[in-house]
């Protein structure tokens, strides 16, 4: 019997997504109780006063490490994003709640690979419906709606509970829905104007931007440390773009702006939704299911007044001239928007478990994973400043990241 190749994904995320422990989620002033299940499962939780609260706000984040019985505070006070497994602003767990077995450890190798293969997957393949298909809209478009038959199977099977909002909630969460879709089209538009690894050189200043907003936006102020780790990622940006070989000022711009409306994104996670019940059911990969359709949603007429009709049949005559067929055409479109929402889910997995070190080192090393793969695949030429100024960059967003992990912002 012929198993496809997302059936078998799907099938290797769930064994690696056991049934988790109890821990403790503080929304707001009050704890809740939850119990976290499966990769494709829901989990309700209850004031522990009461089973038979009306809030009934799901949150499943995997939580696996954990011993039986024991618990943890998980803050949703606007201190951390639930939301974005690979945010600097994740809420990580704190490392003395981590169980070291060897099962835990054996599973989170497993997912970490997986979460760097689908990343690298997705990465080599939007690149070449991008070479294939120069229309950046159009694929980003299509890539957001991918998840949406994904997690509607899941949903209409019972494998996942759906989210039930209301149009209150739908409002409540279109800022966050307009800058995902924002970040997604700038980076693809990023990509293909330039090299994979300068995009996401340039993606490794979402700290600086991140600060900048705090300060001027909310009059947040961040510890001297975390000010000093910005400025190896902006002298490595500075270098690596000055010697990037294949520098545009399109790749240039783009990356930059899905920087910014990244971090906006992470911020307007901790506060827009600070203390807030949001429908039912929104497990954080609910969340990101919602905020894809609806990011969908925005960027859909955008993408037909930039790309219409005209264009896609002008680019798609011209790609079968250049010798790429229909079905390679579509191969690429699928290929590229199932990986893009999976490696997102199986983020969620590898990262809501780990201390902010480990967070902080494994997407420093995603990074550095694909901008490596990238370069083998393409052969783009980096000159030797240039690579110098790509880790300088990457080493200061990890910095970044641990030194925001050891000390906390203060408001002005």
């Amino acid at each position: 019997m012929k198993i496809s190749i997302s059936t078998a994904l799907i099938s290797l995320i769930a064994s690696l997504s056991t049934p988790a422990d109890a821990f403790v989620l503080h929304r707001g002033k009050q704890p809740l109780s939850i119990k976290a299940l499966s990769f494709a499962s829901s989990s309700t939780f209850e004031t522990p006063s009461s089973h038979n609260s009306n809030v009934n706000n799901n949150f499943s984040f995997g939580k696996t490490a954990l011993k039986s019985g024991e618990a943890i505070d998980y803050p949703m006070d606007g201190s951390c994003d639930p939301f974005d497994p690979e945010s600097s602003e994740y809420c990580t767990t704190d490392a003395t709640e981590i169980d070291g077995s060897m099962n835990r450890t054996l599973r989170l190798t497993g997912l970490f690979a997986l979460w760097y293969v689908l990343n690298i997957g997705y990465n080599i393949g939007n690149k070449s419906v991008l070479n294939a298909l120069p229309l950046p809209w159009t694929a980003a478009t299509i890539e957001l709606f991918f998840g949406f038959p994904y997690v509607a199977f899941l949903w209409a099977s019972g494998l996942r509970k759906a989210p039930k909002l209301s149009f209150d909630n739908v409002k409540t969460l279109s800022s966050q829905a307009f800058f995902l879709a924002a970040t997604h089209v700038a980076g693809v538009i990023s990509f293909g104007a330039g090299a994979i690894s300068f995009t996401h050189i340039l993606k490794a200043t979402e700290p600086v931007w991140s600060a900048i907003i705090l300060a001027v936006g909310f009059k947040e102020f961040l510890p001297l440390p975390v000010y000093l780790s910005l400025v190896p990622i902006m002298g490595g940006v500075g270098l690596a773009s000055l010697k990037e070989l294949s520098f545009t000022w399109l790749s240039f711009t783009a990356g930059t702006i899905s920087a910014v409306t990244s971090a906006t994104k992470a911020i307007l996670s901790k506060r827009v939704l600070d203390g807030k019940p949001i429908g039912e059911n929104l497990t954080p990969a609910n969340m990101f299911a919602v905020l894809t359709i609806l990011g969908f949603l925005f960027i859909l007429p955008a993408s037909l007044l930039i790309e219409g009709p005209a264009k896609i049949s002008a680019a798609y005559a011209a790609s079968l001239a250049a010798g790429h067929t229909r079905g390679e055409l579509l191969r690429l479109l699928g290929s590229s928007g199932f990986l893009y929402y999976l490696y997102n889910e199986v983020a969620f997995l590898a990262l809501s478990e780990v201390a902010p070190v480990t967070h902080a080192v494994a997407n420093t090393v995603k990074r550095v994973v694909i901008i490596i793969a990238s370069v083998l695949v393409f052969r783009n030429p980096v000159s030797k400043l240039g690579a110098i100024g790509s880790a300088i960059a990457i080493l200061g967003a990890m910095g970044y990241s641990l030194a925001k992990s050891k000390c906390k912002p203060k408001a002005d």
